[in-house]
């Protein structure tokens, strides 16, 4: 008979059913808000929770990612970019991801551009600026003063974006230690400041 208990994992709520099988391995599958869980009779109570876990995260974010690619062209982005520069590199692959590591990246033995999901919820040219800068990549494989001058004569708001993502990133890891108080404060700021 199968098992059943609602968690939620990355903000999203599931409903887990399990059932134990004559399997070797603990599988799962997700459809809607119902993750399906098929594991090993063998397998204890705290091992099977924390294998869930990470399967549910996994899942959830594989869709995630195929829903953002499937709303967002990233190949026509990265390309429609790369004209802008005097010898335009080309681009086979590009697709947005989802990592902590770094807000995009680019690989010269495959031509993919990868970008960073969370870039789509920034100001366009923020998103443009990181995707500029990946594709300088692909002329100048490190962070060379040549580099530096191809990627500010293709994209003026180079250091305005480095100091957007500066700052996001120096709020997402300070705003959990931020007073309640603090967090509404800053979430109600308007989006120009005031002259004053």
């Amino acid at each position: 008979m199968a098992e059943q208990h609602v968690i939620t994992v990355d903000g999203v709520t599931l409903t887990v059913v399990i059932e134990r099988k004559a399997v070797k391995n603990i599988n799962a599958r997700l459809r809607d808000t119902t993750l399906s869980i098929s594991a090993p009779h063998s397998v204890d109570g705290a091992a099977l929770d924390e294998a869930i876990t990470t399967l549910a995260r996994r899942l959830i974010q594989r869709l995630h990612k195929r829903q953002i690619n499937h709303a967002e062209d990233a190949l026509a982005l990265v390309r429609r970019i790369a004209s802008h520069f005097p010898d335009p590199p080309v681009i086979d692959r590009a697709e947005f991801t989802l990592t902590e590591a770094r807000w995009g990246s680019y690989s010269a033995t495959t031509r993919t551009v990868r970008l960073n999901a969370v870039l789509l919820r920034m100001p366009r040219w923020v998103l443009e600026a990181v995707v500029a800068h990946e594709i300088a990549h692909a002329v100048h494989p490190d962070h060379s003063p040549a580099f530096w001058r191809l990627l500010r004569s293709v994209c003026p708001d180079t250091d305005r974006a480095q100091t957007f993502l500066n700052a996001v990133t120096w709020m997402a890891r300070t705003w959990r230690d931020l007073p309640p108080v603090e967090r509404t404060l800053l979430a109600g700021m308007p989006d120009e400041p005031d002259d004053a």
